[in-house]
């Protein structure tokens, strides 16, 4: 058993997960566990998150316990792509997330790191900087552009008139993020280059400035010191707003360093603005505005040369790109087309690989007979409709390999059938069952049709070809008979078996294996890692959790539930971390004789099905708790 899973952080978050033996912990819990197993946090350069995925640069991928993060419950997987550590939580990882800022100053900080770094390669960078610039924005990018989906709906339909007051108020509340997006951009940027946050949003609200954009759309001529100033719209755009923080960094340190601290506060945001902004429309703003008509003409090249091909191979490799986390790459490509062209025909072949992987493991659900498979794809399905397909994917599709294959390739299918249709995104939002408002206009019926057929396909294709419930079982059965716990003693005396226990609750094993000591002296101490999961009121009793799932219970004495805690003394906390060794629970051994009560102490694994194997260690003896206990230890 793990001998370093305990940490020194304290919990005091109120939310919570549930273990996989049902058990509730505070996500505090399971951030420090994964904060300890990284290197801990001074080998963490930078942290942030997706909508699943917590995403870690590593000073020393060395460091991290890749295998030991995994195991951990509350963890779907870890993948190391893109020059990051990407920790696969699901749903909850924003819990996780604010749960680790709050034991940790990560997060906090924008102070340069000069920790030397591992040189990552152009492609590696690229994805590092465009997922830590986008995905804090992920949700309201999804809530906002459901809106304009909605909107679009409604509007041809007839329900609601575009020159309504209903209509402009939710318009604003629809198009507000989308308009002032390189200002949401500028500060998420500069949290990624380090730079002041403030001065980086000002710079970018100056590109949208109404003075400046009602010179564009009117083509007046602007003039600064002379020289012209070539004026364009970066309303909704992205790159002019990254590349301008970018080039700000630079500045901002060199000015920074250079002056005293008397005025530095005062007048490095004064240079800064006034060589940036005119800097920018000149000079920073027209070549990263020429580069996105270049990116956004060069795939409406691709794109017309063949619609069926690039919606297939959208839809067939969405889902590896996400695997690795290099799906981020093409965000930008995405916004960059709805700022240039009104609509994205990227998103329709990610919502056919998205649905395909739905109806894979739907599939797996209704082939099943293995209890815990059926609750994980079910629950994988659900996640995959509203767009998160991390737990479909590591916990059911790519582990048997031919549903990940099935859904690739129906994704393909029709993704090409979507793309034929000439179907288009509004906005940008997770390919979730609620985002078909979205795609309103040219091709939405196909796109619809795609999904579901899609889905359907994959789920059929799956349930006759993919998925053999044999194959499952017998791999649950060797992970089982991996599944080994060790306890060691805790407390000094003679150790009996269990059945020798004179109370019929323990001794009959309904309540578990184990183990009983009759105690020489009044100290118990932990026999494992792991969390307090309960202190009886009466500190007669103290459970357990380890690290690998294990419930243990220490029931001190027999009856002494009815002495409420007289002679007991704990000292240890509710979901306080423990070490093997470590001192839980003191108690007056001969005055709980004198009461007339049996002093054993009963070591219980609750859940002892769930392990192949559980041993016992006494000095240097090891021994397995089966029929030979008795033979060994009596």
């Amino acid at each position: 058993m793990a001998k370093d899973s305990s940490t020194p952080y304290t919990n005091n978050i109120e939310s919570e997960y549930i273990l996989k033996g049902g058990i509730k912990m505070g996500y505090e819990s399971l951030a420090a566990d994964i904060l300890q197993n990284v290197g801990g946090e001074q080998n963490v350069s930078n942290l942030y998150h997706c909508a699943t995925r917590l995403r870690f640069t590593l000073k020393d991928n060395k460091k991290a316990k890749k295998q030991k993060i995994e195991n951990l419950d509350g963890v779907i997987t870890v993948v190391e792509a893109g020059g990051m550590f990407q920790v696969v939580i699901g749903n909850t990882v924003n819990d996780v997330y604010e749960a680790i800022t709050k034991i940790s100053d990560l997060g906090m900080s924008t102070e340069e790191d000069n920790t030397p770094k591992e040189k990552k390669n152009l492609l590696n960078s690229f994805i590092d900087m465009i997922a830590a610039v986008f995905a804090p924005t992920l949700g309201v990018l999804a809530g906002s552009g459901l809106i304009k989906g909605v909107l679009a709906l409604f509007t041809s339909v007839g329900w609601l008139s575009v020159e309504s007051g209903t209509y402009v108020v939710l318009n604003a509340a629809a198009d507000a993020f989308f308009y002032f997006l390189p200002i949401f951009l500028a500060y998420t940027a500069a949290k990624k280059f380090k730079t002041d946050i403030f001065i980086a949003m000002v710079l970018a609200a100056a590109l949208v400035y109404p003075t400046i954009t009602a010179a564009y759309t009117d083509s007046t001529a602007i003039n600064f010191l002379g020289l012209p100033v070539s004026l364009a719209k970066y309303s909704s755009t992205v790159i002019p707003a990254i590349l301008a923080v970018y080039v700000l960094s630079y500045l901002e340190r060199f000015i920074r360093k250079r002056l005293h601290e008397s005025v530095r506060n005062l007048l490095t945001p004064f240079i800064c603005l006034i060589i940036m902004v005119p800097l920018t429309l000149m000079v920073v703003g027209p070549i990263a505005n020429s580069a996105s008509q270049l990116i956004a003409n060069g795939y409406l090249a691709v794109y017309n040369f063949s619609p069926i091909l690039s919606g297939a191979v959208i839809g067939g490799f969405w889902q590896v790109l996400v695997i690795f986390g290099l799906h981020w790459g093409m965000v930008p490509v995405m916004t960059n087309n709805i700022s240039f062209y009104g609509r994205d025909t990227l998103g329709p072949g990610c919502m056919t690989a998205v649905a395909a992987q739905a109806g894979a493991v739907l599939g797996v659900f209704l082939k099943a007979k293995d209890k815990k498979i059926k609750s994980l794809a079910l629950s994988a399905f659900i996640s995959a409709l509203f767009g998160i397909t991390e737990p479909a994917v590591y916990g059911i599709t790519l582990k048997y390999k031919k549903p990940f294959y099935i859904a690739c390739i129906v994704g393909a299918i029709f993704g090409g059938v979507a793309g034929a249709a000439g179907a288009g995104a509004l906005a940008v939002a997770t390919r979730s069952i609620l985002s078909f408002p979205i795609y309103i206009g040219q091709g939405f019926v196909w796109l619809v049709a795609s999904y579901f057929l899609a889905m359907i396909a994959a789920c059929i294709l799956t349930f006759l070809f993919g998925y053999k419930d044999e194959v499952a079982k017998e791999e649950q059965k060797m992970l089982n008979n991996e599944k080994e716990l060790i306890l060691e003693k805790p407390a000094q005396g003679k150790t009996i078996a269990l059945s020798k226990v004179d109370d019929p609750t323990f001794s009959s094993g309904v309540l578990g294996e184990g183990f009983a000591v009759i105690p020489t002296r009044g100290e118990v101490y932990s026999p494992v890692d792991g969390m307090i999961s309960s202190i009886f009121p009466s500190k007669h009793a103290v459970g357990i959790i380890t690290a690998e799932g294990a419930e243990i219970l220490i029931h001190i004495g027999i009856d002494t539930v009815n002495l409420g805690g007289k002679y007991f003394e704990t000292f240890i906390e509710q979901d306080s971390q423990v070490r093997a060794g470590q001192l839980l629970v003191k108690f007056d051994l001969e005055k709980i004789k004198e009461n007339g009560y049996d002093p054993t102490i009963m070591v219980l694994v609750t859940n002892s099905s769930t392990f192949e194997k559980i041993e016992f260690v006494d000095d240097n003896q090891s021994v397995t708790i089966d029929a030979n206990f008795d033979e060994v230890l009596v």
